[in-house]
């Protein structure tokens, strides 16, 4: 397998994992937001990632997670499930979990918390690689995961038979397009901090944008990648602006970018905000509101009266 294996390309959101009062994951939400992102243009989800709080996510939780957003999705773009664990065989049985629930493919990070080698991740890779059932995106995200994946290492992974695209998500530019140098022949790169440089990304030859705006920020933050590929500049550098401020508005003032997200969609009426797992907690009425006055800023919303 290879770049050519799969046809994921443009914006495919990370979208939120909804839970009910009770803490349930509330179906109808998430499929609601699913059906009003492809609505909009999306090419793809992306589920049960880290906008989708996988690690609070039980593997019973997961495996209906996929089946509700595969019933969802109908076809109409590749579903990718986050399958990420520390070891070999609780990621390798969570792959298996997720594709026999419908996942088309799964997103993988390396190993958390446990400083590694670079040949210890490729390790980790081959292993769960040779099992994996459905394609594999790898998954760089050293400020959460700990282990960072140069574009050297990226570029051996590229080599094990069932990766096919990556998700470079470091939020540094250097080590994104080190990467798409290193690996776009063979793998396909996906942009995750497009509203930061999703239009340099697209401009340079990244396949795709995985971001979790669109969830707040939709059709425009999926146009971030379509108005530079139709060589919309002023329209692109309008859509990177706004991507901008609401990525410091989202990561402010004691924000961070998980409950503010889920807190935003509250605020602008869409379904898939709602409760936090533990140990996220809400933002606080003073947070709640500058995020309301940030998003009437960028015209997301009207101005609070």
């Amino acid at each position: 397998m290879d770049r050519n294996s799969i046809d994921w390309y443009g914006p495919m959101p990370a979208i939120t994992t909804p839970f009910d009062a009770e803490g349930r994951l509330d179906e109808q939400a998430l499929a609601q937001n699913i059906e009003r992102l492809i609505g909009d243009g999306a090419t793809g989800i992306l589920a049960g990632g880290c906008t989708g709080e996988f690690w609070a996510l039980s593997m019973a939780e997961k495996v209906r997670l996929t089946a509700v957003a595969r019933e969802a999705v109908a076809g109409r773009g590749p579903l990718i499930v986050c399958s990420g664990a520390i070891t070999a065989g609780e990621t390798i049985a969570l792959t298996e979990a997720v594709a026999a629930a419908g996942a088309d493919g799964a997103l993988i990070l390396p190993p958390f918390f446990v400083r590694l080698t670079d040949d210890e991740i490729f390790g980790f890779f081959a292993e769960v690689t040779a099992k994996a059932p459905v394609p594999v995106m790898l998954y760089n995200i050293p400020g959460n995961a700990g282990n960072v994946l140069t574009p050297e290492l990226t570029a051996r992974l590229a080599g094990l038979d069932r990766v096919v695209a990556v998700k470079e998500s470091s939020g540094d530019w250097d080590l994104f397009h080190g990467t798409l140098k290193a690996t776009a022949d063979r793998i396909r790169v996906f942009c995750g901090p497009s509203s930061v440089f999703g239009v340099a990304a697209v401009d340079h030859g990244a396949d795709g944008t995985i971001d979790c705006f669109p969830n707040v920020w939709s059709p425009g933050g999926l146009d971030l990648y379509f108005a530079p590929l139709r060589g919309d500049g002023a329209r692109a550098a309008a859509l990177q602006e706004t991507g901008r401020q609401l990525t410091t508005l989202f990561t402010s003032e004691g924000r961070t970018l998980y409950p503010s997200t889920k807190a935003a969609m509250e605020l602008l009426g869409l379904p898939g905000g709602g409760p936090l797992r533990s140990p996220l907690k809400p933002l606080d009425a003073a947070q709640r509101e500058a995020l309301a006055q940030g998003l009437a800023a960028a015209g997301l919303m009207p101005v609070p009266a």
